[in-house]
C-alpha cells in the first residue's frame, strides 16, 4: 500500500496571514485538518505541521506553523497535499476509499465485477464496478452487505446492482 496518501490540493491563497484554500473530498477529513497535524506538500513531500484549519464555501482554509504571510506560503499554490497512512491511525473496521479499489464484487457467491474507480457525490459514495456491464454500487447498507477487506471482497444485497 502507498505510505502517503493524497488528501487534497492547494487551490490559492486565503487573505494576507499565510492562509491556503485547500480542496479536498477526504472522508477522514476530521482527523487531518487539527492543530499539529503532519502534512507533506507537493511532489517532494514537503513537510509541514497544521496550525489553524477552518471551513469556507467548501474549501478548507488552513494556515501552517512558523508562515504568518501570504508570500510565505505563495510556493505551496497548486500543489497536492498529502498524509502518512500510519498518522490515520485507521481501526481494523476502516479503511481508505481507495483501497476499495481492485476488490471483487459478489452477489452472494457469484463474481458480478471489480471496482475500478469510486465517485463521491453530495448523497453517498458510489463504487464503479466493471465486470459483464459496467455500474455503480452505492456505498450503502441497503446495497452492500459486507466488505471483507483481508480476502478483498465486497458482498452485495441480491439484485442491487446498478448499470449505467
Amino acid at each position: 500500500m502507498n505510505n502517503y496518501i493524497e488528501v487534497g490540493k492547494i487551490i490559492n491563497t486565503f487573505g494576507i496571514k499565510g492562509e491556503l484554500k485547500i480542496a479536498s473530498d477526504f472522508e477522514y477529513k476530521d482527523r487531518i485538518f487539527i492543530k499539529d497535524f503532519p502534512v507533506y506538500i507537493g511532489e517532494l513531500k514537503e513537510k509541514e505541521l497544521i496550525n489553524s484549519h477552518r471551513l469556507h464555501k467548501n474549501y478548507d482554509l488552513t494556515t501552517f506553523q512558523n508562515y504568518t504571510n501570504i508570500n510565505e506560503v505563495l510556493k505551496y499554490k497548486g500543489k497536492k497535499v498529502y498524509v502518512e497512512r500510519k498518522d490515520l491511525h485507521l481501526g481494523s473496521n476502516e479503511y481508505l476509499l481507495n483501497d476499495l479499489i481492485g476488490f471483487e464484487v459478489y452477489d452472494e457467491d457469484k463474481l458480478l465485477g471489480i471496482v475500478i474507480d469510486y465517485e463521491m457525490t453530495p448523497n453517498s459514495v458510489l463504487l464503479k464496478v466493471r465486470g459483464r456491464k459496467t455500474f455503480y454500487l452505492p456505498k450503502i447498507e441497503v446495497y452492500i452487505k459486507n466488505i471483507d477487506k483481508l480476502n478483498k471482497k465486497i458482498i452485495t444485497d441480491k439484485g442491487r446492482e446498478l448499470i449505467i
